[in-house]
């Protein structure tokens, strides 16, 4: 069995082909009306902003760039796609997320980072406990760690089971 679908129905373009007898020579859907005179606006309005003067010559080239946009835009508004939809399509690419391409850091700097000159072996551990757990080593402390650590029983690597 055969199914006919009903895509013909929305194939056929809402088109004013003119007064009887005296048709355009042209075949244009209605909103490419609206979007060639929106583009017209723009084209002019551009003009106008640099600098170019009202005159045939500018007209004539604001005209066939109108017709050259117009067509380009009808060519993908269908009744599958309409305007509406291209426009926010539009849109959203435009506004769409963008990974940022310059750095987000700054220079490096150390002028916060406090200096302060290495503590005796007599106060060694008691000013550990007051500064919040920094260790700064002094000679006298590295060359005590360096006894205890040649005491330990020989054996197993460090760091295995």
């Amino acid at each position: 069995m055969l199914v006919r679908t009903d895509d013909e129905v929305y194939r056929v373009d809402s088109v004013w082909l003119g007064p009887p007898r005296a048709t355009f020579p042209w075949r244009a859907r209605y909103v490419s009306y609206g979007v060639g005179l929106i583009v017209m606006i723009l084209v002019m309005f551009v003009q106008r902003r640099l600098g170019i003067g009202l005159d045939f010559i500018s007209v004539a080239w604001a005209l066939l760039i109108t017709i050259v946009v117009t067509r380009f835009i009808g060519k993908r508004i269908d009744y599958e796609r309409p305007l509406s939809q291209v426009l926010t399509m539009f849109r959203h690419e435009v506004a769409g997320p963008r990974p940022r391409t310059s750095p987000t850091g700054g220079p490096v700097r150390s002028g916060h980072v406090r200096i302060t000159p290495a503590r005796s072996a007599a106060r060694g551990r008691t000013a550990e406990r007051r500064t919040g757990g920094r260790v700064e080593w002094t000679t006298a402390d590295r060359s005590t760690t360096r006894a205890a650590w040649s005491k330990r029983p020989k054996g197993r690597a460090r760091g295995t089971r």
